[in-house]
């Protein structure tokens, strides 16, 4: 049985994205994706220096500038970005590795780094993850007393022009209650988990090029006694 729910022999790996605006409830819900189904966080490449109790390879690969060019420049980061001076990209290795050994690797990450990674890794699943509506987000970002009005505003008007990339995106997960937008996502990485072309093992076996239709059926009687 694979790691995650389903009928397979064998698990299942792929890469999960989850976006969202800024109060939509990403950090909360990506953390209470169940490890024991399969779920692991993808690890970012940063040239940022650790900070205390952060352990490279657990929490970020910590590489100098020359090393992270270098594996962007050889097509090793699914997406990169530049966040305050400092590089942060999405290891392919990594990623494809964790796949190998039926992972359900989840990368929490902005829209445009989304859209990068499904133009390098087409089979990625996106799901964007969404409040019942813009004021509810209103009164997320508000309610978290973090920022001030402009800052409110600011974000509301990217949450705006986020959303019209909807369209991009493989799923769309509400988020009005954790526990329904986490057993959401459980639903989508199953069904995903059972399309064909994530089961061409399967398939083949279900073909039976050895089986013999002819003897069988000259049998058929023997066989069901």
């Amino acid at each position: 049985m694979g790691t995650h729910p389903g009928y397979m022999d064998t698990p299942k790996g792929m890469l999960v994205i989850i976006s969202g605006p800024s109060g939509s409830g990403k950090g909360t819900v990506v953390k209470q994706l169940d490890t024991d189904k399969g779920f692991a966080l993808s690890i970012s490449m940063t040239t940022r220096n650790p900070r205390p109790g952060e352990e490279h390879g657990r929490d970020y690969f910590f590489v100098n500038e020359e090393e992270f060019i270098a594996a962007r420049d050889s097509n090793g980061l699914l997406e990169h970005a530049v966040f305050v001076s400092n590089l942060y990209g999405t290891p392919r290795d990594y990623v494809e590795k964790e796949i190998s050994k039926g992972k359900i690797v989840v990368l929490e990450i902005e829209v445009e780094g989304a859209l990068q990674i499904r133009e390098k890794f087409p089979e990625a699943v996106l799901i964007f993850l969404m409040p019942p509506d813009i004021g509810e987000l209103g009164r997320r970002l508000s309610g978290r007393h973090t920022e001030d009005k402009m800052t409110i505003e600011q974000r509301l008007i990217r949450a705006k022009n986020e959303i019209k990339y909807i369209s991009r995106y493989d799923y769309v997960v509400i988020n009005d209650k954790v526990e329904l937008a986490v057993e959401r996502i459980n639903t989508i990485v199953l069904a995903e988990s059972l399309k064909p072309n994530r089961n061409p093992d399967l398939i083949e076996n279900f073909k039976g090029d050895e089986f013999d239709v002819a003897s069988f059926i000259l049998r058929i009687d023997e066989l069901t006694k």
